[in-house]
Parts: structure tokens; C-alpha cells; sequence
């Protein structure tokens, strides 16, 4: 009798049981050639990793837990708004018209087209969300949106603010994070427009149906003005915001060649050296820039009452001294920061408020108030710029003599966060190096006093100034300082800490005054820019104070007719001019003949 065997086919392993068995077998065959199998071990590792990434991503819920976050991703992009005021709930409840317009592309388009302008949707949107981000950045801290054309210079300067003000590993990690988010949020979007593309072309059929009713659901919600908490229904963000980007560098490159020929007019630009300040002659004159002395110090009512009382007592304290006051208010070309363009505009009496514009009048030869001292011949001019820490061409331009920086003004203490040296030092090392000693021609002298730049922490202190020293003494008030970043990140904290700092630099000032004043010193002192918008608030004025005082009674009676107000606190109705008007006013004012020259 016949014997059968029943042959049965061995089942063919599954990937895991391959792998499971390779290790069996290469266990079973000992320990030799261990690098070889180290090496097959992390590629059996790395394979079981890709297979059950594959399982988990292809699991149903999986994958529309992913399809749901990458749609969010992108709606959320095209709904972001450009301001941290707007970032509300309300913002995120509408109907994108580009998420709309965009379904019908990818749908219309065959499979290779798709990827490649789903791709381009995504990546284009990611760039968009950090323009919008920057824009957020811009308008908390500067009061106005990011320029493609003229900022990216000022990141830099931002990464040396967080440098200085918390350190260099901070500040080179903040900027390896940013660059890292940025590249991340690129490609993330990039991968979800074209995952939702392939989703919607796999279900073509029921993607054309909800993309038509979507898209006469958003006409109708337009057609009709439907809103939801004040909010329109219908929105065009993304396509608004592009609309304002392009505008803007479209509205730079317009104005770069429109500025450089103003600034080639001068009312005062060809007058004769004799015919500039006639009626200053002799006078000590100190034009000092307190960073960051805004309207707000004054005014608002969280910060205003420290800063009056320090006002008014600096008032009292030098009418004892023989001193008058008068004082009113200039709009800054600046807000939040970039201090240099509040200088160049009240020296130049042009309107600098952008980077270009600085760059354009500081590479010609534009008359600023310092240089038409210079011109006359009957002065010295010297610079006190604490804040600078390397090479600064733009003297010549501002008609400085001599500039003393943070290397030359003698001293050894610490600094305090952003600032190089406490106001009080600069003044009395001013005081040692430039107007305490004999002279055979008068000063005019620019100041820029850097104690209240934020972040606000620590702050100095003044201390006796026959002990100040090469400035070490300092050291301990520094040491019990607040850390700038128990101070940066907190807006009540920020606040208090910024109206101490403007009360420390302008009693420095006016104790220097006091001490140091001459029947024959003109100081002319105002605010560069208001604080931030976190501390100044987002609907802030422009407005910084600015005031002049003498001992001489006849350099005040030249601006009676401005109608400022007496003492160093202007009254809120005290005229407001823009800041650029302030130097053909004061040329004026003090005898200066008009000569113009033309473009």
C-alpha cells in the first residue's frame, strides 16, 4: 500500500519573525566577526523602527488624527493675524478664501503638478506665518510692522540686546532656535498642504462637492457682511497680509529716491558761518538724549507718579541753583527702539524713520545742529556715547570733533544689562574730561545717556559724586540689582522698573546741572523714543518731552514765542511739534539766517 506524505508549504516569515529568527541564528553561530553583527543588529533595529512607524501611521485613526492636525496647521496659518492685540479666538473662527482656492488647484491638478504646488502653497504659507510672527515681534517692541526691504539688519542688533542684556550663550541660542522654528514651520507646512492635497485627490468626487459648497457658503457670508464677535465670517487674511508686505517694500523703494533728494535741500544748508547761532555765542551748549523718555513716563498713571515728583523736584532744586526751565513735547520718527534714528531726526530736521533713510543722510552732507556749531568755528564738538562699542563713522556726519565711547570715558565698573556705565559716571566723567577744564573756545557737546534702556534690570543707583571713582563701587549696587530676566518677560514688573530707570537718569542730569552748571551752560535735554509697547502701551503716542534750560534769562526769552511750559514737566497741552522740525526752530530761534540749497 502506497505511502503518501502529505507535503504542507512552510509559511513565508513575516518581517518580524525574519528578524526575530536572523538573531536566533546569528546568536546560535557564537560571537565571531562581532562588529558585522553589531552592524546587522542596528539595521535590524532601525527596520523593526520603519515597520512599526509604518503600522502606526497607517492606522486609521492615525491617519486622520494626522490629515485633522495638518488641516489645523494650515487653517491656522491663513488665520493668523499680524499683532499680538489681535491674537484672539474670534480671529480663528472664519472661512479662509485661500484654503478655499487652493482645494480646487490640487484637485484639478494630475498627481505630479499636485505635489509640487501643494509643496510650493505650504512652504509659501510658512514663510508668510513668519512674516506674521515678525510682524507680532515689530509691533510690540517698535510700534510698527517688520520691513522686508529695511530690517533685517535690526535682528542683528536684536541678538546683540539679548547678548548684552543676558548673555552670549542665551543670545546664540535664541538665534540657532529661531533659524531651527523657522525651517521647521517651512517644511511643516510644505508636508501638510501636501498631505491634505493627496487626501483630497484620493476622494475627488466628495473634495469638489465640499470645496463648491464651501466656496457658496464664503460668498454668501460676504455678500451678506456675516460676522461672528465683530469678525467677519468671510476672510482674505493670508492674501491681505501678502497685499501689505508687497506694499510696503513697493512704498520703500519708492521712498529711498524720493528722501535722497530731500535731503539734498537744506533750508540752512549754505548759510554763512557767521550767520549760524550768532545769539550762542559763548555759551556752553549740551544737547543729551535720555533713551527712552517717552510721553508715557509723564502720563500714565502706573508709571507717572515717581517720574513727576522727580520732575518737579529737579525743577525746585535748580530755580535754588539760579537755573529756568522750559518744556513741550516732540513726536518721535521712532518708537520702542532704534535710538539712532530719534537722534539723527532732531539734529538733522529731517524725518529719518526707517534704516535706509539713516543710511542715505549720514553718507551726504545734510547740516545737523552739532555740525552747525562746528561750522561757525567759534566751538568745540565732542560726542558722549557710552551705548557705543565700536566703530562709529557717523560722527563726521553729525560734525563731532572728538567722540568719547564706552572705551574711552575711564571706567572699570560693571554694566547694567544693555548699558555700558551709569548715567551718573558719563556725566562726571564728561565733566572730568571735556567741560571742567579750561578752554579757549565754548562746547557744544552731544550726550546720550543709556541707564534707562531696557530691559530695565538692574538699575543704578546714585551715589556720592566726589566717590564715583573709575566706577567699581558699583559693583555691589549691581550684584543686588533685579536680573533682566525676572524683568523682561513681565509687563507690571517692566513698567515699575522703567519709571525708576527714567527717574535715575534724569535726577543724574539734574544734579550734574546743579553741581557743574555755569551762568554760561544751555542744556537742551529730550526722550529719543517712547519705551516698548508692553510698557507704553499699544495705543501710545509718539510723544517724548524735550527741554531747554539756562541760567541766562535772555536764551530763554528767544522761545517765548513757542509757548512751552515753565519747569522741566511740559503740560499736556503744551505744543507738540514733530521731531524734525526742532532744529530749523531752535536755528531760528537763536539768530541763524536762512540760506538755502537746492536739490
Amino acid at each position: 500500500m502506497p505511502v503518501y506524505t502529505r507535503l504542507r508549504r512552510k509559511p513565508t516569515p513575516t518581517p518580524t519573525q525574519e528578524t526575530e529568527e536572523t538573531e536566533e541564528t546569528k546568536e546560535a553561530e557564537g560571537t565571531a566577526g562581532s562588529q558585522d553583527t553589531q552592524g546587522t543588529r542596528d539595521a535590524d533595529w532601525k527596520s523593526r523602527f520603519r515597520i512599526q512607524l509604518a503600522r502606526l501611521t497607517t492606522h486609521p485613526s492615525a491617519r486622520w488624527t494626522l490629515h485633522l492636525l495638518a488641516a489645523a496647521l494650515l487653517l491656522g496659518a491663513l488665520l493668523l493675524p499680524n499683532s499680538l492685540a489681535a491674537l484672539r479666538p474670534n480671529r480663528f473662527t472664519r472661512i479662509p478664501a485661500e484654503a478655499i482656492l487652493g482645494a480646487v488647484l490640487v484637485i484639478a491638478l494630475p498627481r505630479r503638478p499636485r505635489i509640487v504646488v501643494a509643496a510650493l502653497y505650504g512652504a509659501g504659507l510658512g514663510v508668510l506665518t513668519v512674516l506674521n510672527l515678525l510682524d507680532m515681534g515689530f509691533r510690540e517692541y517698535l510700534g510698527r510692522g517688520f520691513n522686508l526691504v529695511l530690517d533685517w539688519g535690526l535682528l542683528d542688533d536684536a541678538q546683540a540686546y539679548v547678548a548684552d542684556s543676558m548673555g552670549g550663550t542665551a543670545a546664540t541660542a535664541a538665534a540657532v532656535g529661531a533659524v531651527v522654528l523657522v525651517v521647521l514651520l517651512v517644511v511643516l507646512m510644505a508636508l501638510a498642504a501636501v498631505r491634505l492635497g493627496n487626501l483630497l485627490a484620493r476622494h475627488r468626487s466628495r473634495a469638489t462637492r465640499g470645496a463648491l459648497l464651501a466656496a457658496t457658503v464664503w460668498i454668501t457670508c460676504a455678500a451678506l457682511g456675516l460676522q461672528i464677535s465683530g469678525v467677519p465670517v468671510a476672510s482674505e487674511r493670508a492674501a491681505g497680509a501678502l497685499k501689505v508686505q508687497t506694499r510696503r517694500v513697493v512704498d520703500t523703494l519708492r521712498d529711498e529716491a524720493a528722501f535722497a533728494r530731500e535731503a539734498r535741500a537744506d533750508t540752512f544748508g549754505a548759510t554763512p558761518p557767521g550767520q549760524l547761532v550768532p545769539d550762542l555765542r559763548g555759551k556752553d551748549v549740551l544737547i543729551t538724549f535720555i533713551e527712552s523718555y517717552g510721553r508715557s513716563a509723564l502720563e500714565d498713571p502706573a508709571i507717572a507718579p515717581g517720574v513727576t515728583r522727580a520732575l518737579d523736584e529737579s525743577t525746585e532744586a535748580l530755580t535754588k541753583a539760579g537755573f529756568r526751565a522750559r518744556s513741550g513735547w516732540l513726536t518721535s520718527a521712532t518708537y520702542g527702539g532704534s535710538s539712532w534714528l530719534g537722534h539723527s531726526t532732531a539734529l538733522s530736521g529731517l524725518w529719518i524713520d526707517n534704516q535706509q533713510r539713516y543710511r542715505t543722510v549720514t553718507a551726504g552732507d545734510h547740516l545737523t545742529l552739532t555740525k552747525a556749531f562746528r561750522k561757525t568755528g567759534a566751538w568745540d564738538t565732542v560726542g558722549v556715547m557710552p551705548g557705543v562699542q565700536k566703530g562709529w563713522p557717523e560722527a563726521e556726519w553729525y560734525g563731532l570733533d572728538k567722540v568719547y565711547d564706552a572705551f574711552e570715558l575711564g571706567y572699570r565698573g560693571p554694566k547694567f544689562s544693555w548699558s555700558t556705565m551709569p548715567d551718573q559716571y558719563a556725566l562726571e566723567a564728561f565733566q572730568r574730561l571735556e567741560h571742567g577744564r579750561k578752554r579757549d573756545r565754548p562746547l557744544m557737546a552731544e550726550i546720550i545717556l543709556t541707564s534707562s534702556h531696557q530691559p530695565w534690570a538692574p538699575i543704578p543707583e546714585l551715589v556720592d559724586w566726589d566717590a564715583l571713582g573709575d566706577g567699581s563701587r558699583f559693583d555691589a549696587i549691581q550684584r543686588a540689582g533685579k536680573k533682566p530676566s525676572d524683568v523682561i518677560a513681565d509687563t507690571a514688573e517692566s513698567r515699575q522698573e522703567y519709571g525708576k530707570s527714567i527717574r535715575y537718569s534724569v535726577t543724574s542730569l539734574t544734579q550734574w546741572l546743579e553741581r557743574y552748571g555755569t551762568d554760561d551752560t544751555v542744556l537742551v535735554f529730550l526722550g529719543d523714543h517712547q519705551p516698548i509697547a508692553r510698557v507704553s502701551g499699544a495705543n501710545a503716542s509718539r510723544d517724548v518731552p524735550v527741554t531747554i534750560v539756562a541760567k541766562d534769562p535772555k536764551v530763554l526769552e528767544k522761545i517765548d514765542a513757542w509757548n512751552w511750559t515753565e519747569g522741566l514737566r511740559p503740560a499736556k497741552n503744551a505744543p507738540v511739534w514733530k521731531m524734525s522740525a526742532f532744529r530749523d526752530r531752535f536755528l531760528t530761534a537763536y539768530g541763524s539766517t536762512p540760506h538755502p540749497t537746492e536739490e
